[in-house]
């Protein structure tokens, strides 16, 4: 064991330690006796981080604690054992002397040794400051904690030393880790060592790397930056540093109307084009949260009014994209390429995030929050919370601290719809089940790949169709989908079959399909949603719409043509069916063979149901090519960093051949999730449920006369139904019992300066309208004229009316 501490280190420990029900133990000597000093901030800031990084208010003796506290002692011994300091390396495994610095990928796997190297010591540092990891204080693991600093600072993260490969570990993997072990290991390093380390930290983050909100200070980026200038403020005992951090952190609250950070409608974007809500979106909501606690009632607490944006954005942005714990691979970007890292292990981390993030909200804001995390976290019964090996300490105290608060009630999944225009995404939740729909614009990228991530997510952006049920089929894409799915057939998505070289289109979200319309309407509770789609280094052109309803998506497809030379298919469903794939399959009343493999066409099929998962409607008869098959494939297939293990999952496929090279193809279906063999069977011999007003290159439109509901995407202006534009926009109109009815308008083109909309229905009056909007009843018809629409950014306009 180590020498006594001082009183101001007790001092200072012991507060954690009662805010931590003696979770987290600080053992090491200090620098000098100030126990007659004044008050040290820094000290007091060390205290706060070490609790926030270590975790608190949990036993070391219960579990899941105890054991992976244990787990944590083997992993540091195992560490320790076979560090092995030699020119280039730490350990013979992550060695990080680069022969030819530069910045080709080449370069970014050694820039990651050396980052990595920093984060072993960090394992190795919290072994030594957490109880019951079988080496608490122990001195030998101090001491190669301590070796292994100075040999990294000698070798390569020093000041003077000229980076290479990724910036992201020098100016954040490599000095975060750094400066977590500085906290934890304070009182074990000279001050002389303590300054070489600020002094790496301060040549590769300097203060210019906040100076301006472009490039890799934006969002999430700018938040980790924040964080490393804040320890090495904390750690050095610099206010500068920590005021710079809180200052810089205010561009990342306001809204944005392009590029990186939160928008009004509740998107998140990073790298310029990516939804990014689940994954950067994540780090910086984390990233947020511990910096207002670390800061909070200090000198450099952050006061910046416009913080409630973040707060507000907990239920307007990242609460719609969380469904029973996991967090929706729609807006993960290339982190959907990570095997270990599943939906449910991203999402986890999220619920810890807005539990410390509620400290700093109000005290409603904080107790809706830990509600919502309850219900999240004891409805994923796929992958509790509990049970996730990657969830660190920290975040798993975080959502025990919530699971165990009696005085919660556990809210449950909101039903209604959510349409992000600025991000190209829609969510729709209905009792028993989820939704949500990927697509691409002008401005938001078809997929990304990058560090050869996501290689082969092409046509993740091309109307891909996701959905959950409340109590099943919550694994339908952490289970190995990735690796082993038939990438040209995701769900939903028109793609032609022609050959994609890994990562086609470039890297970071390059690549982006000129088209403007893409978006629809929604009063909150369904939707018309469109996309005009070009394929991806394809010459594939389509039009897709998706009419999210109470039991339904009603999914329309036409114009479809293509050159390629290869065949074009939509995916009506791909289901990931696991090891034994012995879902039941019924068509038109017939069962199919569970057999793998199997295929058929089904011509003029009527309706099919999948048991377990729900059923198929196809108005009117359509062909329909099924496939039951074992696909097998590598989390290295579709990421460089993956595990090269074979994995196989049994799928189900239904998909609309088009053929090779079609001109006018078409599809239309009702995907509904959930529902069983005879409610499938009773949709599809009720014919008057559901009328396809149109499916053409110019207009889609549906009607449901007993929803009241009238819904068209006009291409191009036209007449559909009831329902006359003089421009291209998407238009939902819903008659409610009480005599009233909404008229949903939007303008997904973002550039109409004005558009007239006629609704051919006897209107006695106008209840309400948007300002810009002017109206005119007859009593045989609405007549609307909207103002400026390409300001409202994609979104719905509703007027309310009073029928006749």
């Amino acid at each position: 064991m180590t020498s006594a501490w001082s009183r101001r280190t007790f001092l200072a420990t012991s507060a954690v330690l009662t805010a931590a029900g003696g979770s987290a133990l600080a053992l090491a000597a200090p620098h000098a006796d100030a126990a007659d000093a004044a008050p040290d901030p820094y000290a007091a800031l060390r205290a706060t981080w070490s609790a926030l990084i270590l975790g608190e208010g949990f036993s070391p003796t219960a579990e899941p604690f105890k054991s992976r506290l244990a787990a944590l002692g083997v992993q540091a011994r195992q560490l320790s054992d076979t560090m092995a300091p030699a020119n280039g390396s730490l350990w013979p495994d992550a060695v990080y002397a680069d022969p030819d610095p530069d910045t080709d990928p080449e370069s970014y796997g050694f820039s990651g040794k050396m980052a990595d190297s920093f984060i072993r010591l960090n394992t190795m540092a919290q072994a030594h400051r957490q109880q019951g990891t079988g080496l608490t204080g122990n001195t030998g693991l101090r001491d190669a904690i301590v070796t292994g600093l100075d040999h990294l600072n000698s070798q390569v993260y020093k000041a003077g030393q000229t980076r290479y490969g990724n910036w992201y570990s020098w100016q954040i993997g490599a000095p975060q880790a750094l400066l977590d072990v500085c906290v934890l290991m304070y009182d074990a390093l000279t001050p002389a060592q303590l300054g070489r380390y600020c002094a790496a930290v301060d040549h590769f983050v300097p203060d210019s790397a906040v100076a301006s909100y472009t490039g890799t200070s934006t969002g999430a980026n700018r938040v980790d930056l924040c964080r490393v200038l804040a320890l090495r403020g904390v750690v050095g005992g610099t206010a500068a540093k920590i005021a710079l951090a809180r200052d810089a952190l205010s561009p990342v609250f306001p809204l944005v109307t392009k590029g990186d950070g939160l928008y009004a409608d509740g998107s998140f974007v990073q790298h310029t084009t990516v939804p990014y809500t689940g994954s950067y979106g994540s780090v910086m909501l984390g990233g947020l949260g511990l910096l207002f606690a670390l800061l909070k009632g200090s000198t450099w607490e952050v006061t910046d009014p416009k913080r409630q944006v973040v707060f507000d954005a907990v239920e307007n942005a990242w609460a719609p994209f969380l469904y029973n714990g996991l967090v929706m691979d729609s807006v993960a970007g290339r982190a959907i390429s990570r095997g270990e890292m599943d939906d449910h292990r991203r999402g986890h981390p999220v619920l810890a995030s807005i539990v410390l993030l509620g400290r700093g909200a109000s005290a409603a804001e904080n107790a809706r929050w830990r509600a919502l995390v309850k219900g999240w976290s004891r409805r994923d019964y796929y992958s509790p919370p509990l049970n996730n090996p990657s969830l660190g300490l920290t975040s798993l105290a975080r959502i025990t601290s919530v699971l165990d608060d009696t005085s919660l009630t556990p809210l449950p999944e909101p039903a209604g719809h959510r349409l992000f225009p600025d991000m190209a995404r829609a969510t729709h939740r209905r009792p028993g089940w989820a939704a949500a729909l990927s697509m691409a614009d002008r401005r938001i990228t078809y997929y990304e790949t990058g560090n050869g991530e996501n290689l082969r997510g092409w046509h993740t952006g091309s109307g891909m169709l996701y959905w959950w049920g409340d109590t099943f089929a919550n694994g339908q894409y952490s289970d190995a989908f990735w690796p082993t799915v038939d990438p040209y057939r995701l769900p939903g998505v028109t793609a032609s079959r022609k050959p994609l070289a890994d990562g086609a289109g470039g890297d970071w979200g390059a690549a982006l399909p000129d088209v403007n319309w893409v978006g629809g309407v929604t009063d909150s509770k369904r939707a018309a949603v469109g996309q005009y789609l070009k394929g991806l280094s394809s010459t594939l052109l389509a039009k897709k719409s998706w009419f999210f309803l109470d039991d339904t998506v009603v999914c329309l497809g036409a114009g479809i043509r293509c050159q390629d030379g290869a065949a074009v298919e939509t995916t009506v469903d791909n289901r990931n069916l696991g090891p034994t794939g012995n879902a039941p399959f019924i068509v038109d009343g017939s069962a199919k063979p569970v057999a793998r493999p199997w295929s058929a066409t089904l011509t003029g099929a009527s309706w099919a149901h999948l048991g377990g998962h729900g059923g198929y409607v196809f108005p009117g008869g359509a062909t329909v090519r099924a496939l039951r098959e074992n696909r097998s494939g590598r989390w290295r297939d579709i990421n460089t960093g993956g595990s090269t293990d074979t994995v196989t999952r049994a799928y189900l496929t239904l998909w609309v051949d088009h053929g090779q090279n079609p001109s006018a193809g078409s599809y239309a279906y009702q995907l509904l999730p959930g529902a069983s063999e005879q409610r499938t069977a009773a949709r599809a011999a009720d014919p008057g449920w559901l009328r396809v007003l149109a499916n053409t290159d110019d207009q889609q439109g549906v009607s449901v006369p007993s929803l009241g509901l009238t819904a068209v995407n006009f291409w191009f202006g036209g007449s559909v139904g009831p329902l006359v534009a003089d421009a291209p926009c998407s238009v939902m109109v819903t008659e409610h019992p009480d005599g009233t009815a909404t008229v949903c308008v939007s303008d997904p083109m973002r550039t109409r300066t004005s558009l007239t909309l006629t609704w051919n229905r006897a209107v006695s009056s106008v209840v309400s309208k948007p300002p810009t909007v002017t109206s005119a009843a007859t009593g045989a018809s609405l007549r609307l004229v909207f103002g400026d629409l390409s300001g409202t950014r994609g979104a719905t306009q509703t007027v309310k009316v009073r029928l006749t």
